[in-house]
């Protein structure tokens, strides 16, 4: 499949409903494993591909360095998705999912807080790289 910014566009909008529905379950202040378990079941139920606690490879002086580094959820295999469950995304948080997307060749990542009152307004935040911006429309 030829991957394009309206495919990705497209992937992000059931992907946001899937988090919205295990929100408005569970509402906030559990811990980001509860959220992230929950959220598998239903990406499974609404039949979206992704890896979970996908191992992230670091690469240093040609080697393949084993770090144990994991990536919450990568959705097919194009857009990287960290969850959380803090008063407020920090500024680690992002260069977090940046790093990520750049190891995985990810062209868009999405920060999913679920401690918020609103999800779809205050409790996400979304990113995009050069691999994004060079992508067809």
């Amino acid at each position: 499949m030829k991957i394009s910014k309206q495919y990705l566009n497209d992937l992000t909008y059931p992907l946001i409903g899937c988090c919205i529905n295990v929100h408005k379950e569970l509402g906030p202040g559990l811990l980001e494993h509860v959220y992230h378990q929950c959220l598998i079941e239903e990406l499974k139920y609404e039949k979206i591909s992704f890896k979970s606690e996908l191992e992230v490879p670091i690469r240093y002086r040609e080697k393949e360095i084993d770090t144990k580094l994991r990536v919450d959820l990568l959705i097919q295999n194009c857009l990287v998705v960290e969850l959380k469950s803090v008063k407020e995304i920090q500024p680690i948080f992002e260069a977090q999912i940046l790093t990520y997307m750049h190891l995985l060749k990810a062209p868009k990542g999405i920060i999913v807080n679920f401690n918020c009152l609103n999800l779809f307004k205050q409790g996400q935040k979304t990113f995009v790289n050069d691999i994004f911006r060079e992508l067809p429309e």
